[in-house]
């Protein structure tokens, strides 16, 4: 896994949504970081509120996988290009066929 800044993520992610319309799918995922790579045992006290929580962002297509932290002064700027690149790279999608409901005879 490689982690990389934030502009370098998307611009890899972008590779990797062109590298997906030929063949494949590109994975997403995202969850909150506090910065540590190894837990840290609990003595049954509750844990202590971290105000300075960060973002993971992930993303995985075949083998190739790369991430990224993303601090909370930078996260307006980030989801913005992120929505952006997303509007760009994710239009190829095919409209799914509703199954026509069955109609009820009249008498």
């Amino acid at each position: 896994m490689v982690l990389l800044s934030n502009d370098e993520f998307l611009a890899e992610l972008t590779k990797l949504f062109q590298k997906a319309r030929i063949a494949g799918s590109v994975t997403m995922t995202m969850k909150r970081y506090d910065g540590r790579t190894k837990p840290i045992p609990r003595d049954g006290t509750p844990a202590v509120n971290n105000p300075s929580y960060k973002c993971l962002l992930r993303a995985q297509h075949k083998s190739k996988k790369i991430s990224t932290v993303v601090e909370q002064r930078d996260v307006e700027k980030f989801t913005t290009a992120y929505s952006n690149l997303l509007k760009t790279s994710v239009n190829g999608l095919k409209r799914l066929k509703k199954p026509k409901k069955k109609a009820i005879a009249t008498q």
